[in-house]
């Protein structure tokens, strides 16, 4: 019987409950073509098409192989020397990308063509410790260790803009349904094509001309990094059909607001939620788990704030962070205490940005979570009011982010030494392309001294 794909995935199936469906889809006639999906350290998604009879051949033998050299590509596709899973001296050999058939859902825009994510392994049969969903599977297992599992919630802001890349519509006005109305059809196509094919809650006009936002609902971690990936591929085409083109950007305009990826995170325990209030604080688990990311913050800038430009967002007023502290409801902070109903209550970190790779910027923050519990360290006293100014500052700049990376060994032990040092080669590589470029800013303020 071919299954009802209203959802987004075959979450809760197996792999051989869910190769049937897929199997019943293609027998249908329905389903013809499978996107394979794995994702890049930039976020980009990578991939290939796969007739569905080849497909299933593939899924039930030794996978789909590809060139690693698909872990070594800088933003722009350039490849960069030096890395650890992935160089010349290496020969570039293949590695094999094996989906996770639950993650199947149609695309939107191609009716009769599928979509799944992959984990990507070696020839031995192992993960690729370098991947990024890898990385977050790690992180997700060392919870695992201390006897939690994690609900996490991704909101992500981009814009919409023109072929000159402009915004889309004039005007700032947060949550104003008329300011969607005046960006239809592109609003529409993305709130009604993402239906069925991510968890989206809700979207809105964010606080810039043409900015949007979009929650992504809260599930386990491997899982809604997946949606958050798949978010990011479906909304760029999406918007493309319609007219316009997306940019996650951090900072795209000078005077308009930054675009973040805020990430909401609970621990659960025995199915329970293990965050909550205790005489109307937060209890000792929610605390342990924000000292862990407070102490951590520096070194965890250069996951979440992958860019050059990612650095341009941290300003005071812009709703975005500059330091580490916390406080409860309040967007001043990098942290955030939510003291909500005993299943919802939980923290959000505010410093990840748009053009953060989302295992990578999950994976970091749930490591330094899981420190925070080892540890059983109070955090600093919450704040209340305009909070910034207060606290530890956070990088200013990529090159500070990487130090600030390297020297906490802990969050690297966990992340994966050889895949922090390729992340790392790749941001290194950007700041040295950053800081060698003679720009249109240094000739206008030094070319007639």
């Amino acid at each position: 019987m071919a299954a009802e794909f209203d959802g987004p995935g075959l979450k809760g199936l197996g792999h051989e409950e869910a190769l049937r469906h897929i199997e019943a889809e293609a027998a249908s006639g329905r389903l013809k073509e499978i996107e394979i999906l794995w994702s890049d350290h930039q976020g980009h998604p990578r991939g290939k098409r796969i007739p569905v009879k080849h497909f299933i051949d593939k899924v039930t033998g030794p996978g789909v192989a590809f060139c690693d050299v698909a872990l070594s590509w800088d933003v722009l596709g350039d490849v960069v020397d030096g890395m650890v899973g992935s160089s010349w001296d290496t020969g570039m050999p293949d590695l094999i990308a094996r989906p996770d058939l639950s993650t199947f859902r149609y695309l939107p825009w191609r009716s009769d063509a599928g979509l799944v994510h992959c984990d990507v392994y070696n020839h031995h049969g192992d993960l690729v410790p370098t991947a990024p969903r890898s990385v977050l599977h790690r992180a997700v297992d060392r919870l695992a260790e201390l006897g939690y599992t994690t609900s996490v919630g991704v909101e992500i802001e981009f814009y919409l803009i023109d072929k000159d890349g402009q915004p889309f519509a004039d005007g700032l006005q947060a949550y104003s349904l008329e300011r969607a109305n005046v960006m239809e059809p592109v609003f529409g196509s993305l709130t009604q094509g993402l239906m069925g094919f991510v968890d989206v809650e809700a979207g809105n006009v964010e606080y810039g001309p043409a900015q949007c936002e979009f929650n992504i609902r809260h599930d386990e971690a491997l899982r809604v990094a997946g949606e958050a990936t798949f978010f990011r591929y479906a909304t760029r085409e999406l918007a493309r059909r319609a007219g316009a083109e997306v940019t996650f950007m951090a900072k795209p305009f000078n005077v308009y607001s930054g675009s973040s990826m805020h990430l909401h995170v609970s621990l659960w325990r025995d199915g329970n939620p293990a965050m909550g209030l205790e005489d109307g604080r937060e209890n000792k688990v929610m605390r342990h788990a924000a000292a862990g990311i407070l102490n951590n913050l520096p070194g965890l800038a250069v996951y979440q704030a992958p860019t050059v430009n990612a650095y341009r967002r941290f300003e005071p007023g812009s709703f975005a962070p500059t330091t580490s502290g916390w406080s409860v409801d309040n967007r001043t902070t990098a942290l955030r205490s939510l003291r909500e109903g005993p299943t919802s209550t939980r923290l959000e970190l505010r410093t990840p940005g748009a053009d953060a790779e989302p295992h990578w910027a999950i994976a970091s923050m749930l490591a330094a979570v899981a420190c925070g519990l080892e540890d059983g360290k109070e955090p600093p006293e919450q704040g209340v009011g305009n909070l910034y100014g207060v606290g530890a500052p956070l990088p200013t700049t990529l090159q500070d982010a990487i130090v600030s990376a390297e020297a906490n060994a802990r969050i690297v032990d966990i992340l994966g030494k050889d895949a922090v040092a390729d992340y790392l080669t790749l941001a290194r590589a950007e700041w040295q392309s950053f800081i060698s470029t003679v720009s249109d800013w240094d000739t206008k303020r030094y070319l007639m001294i």
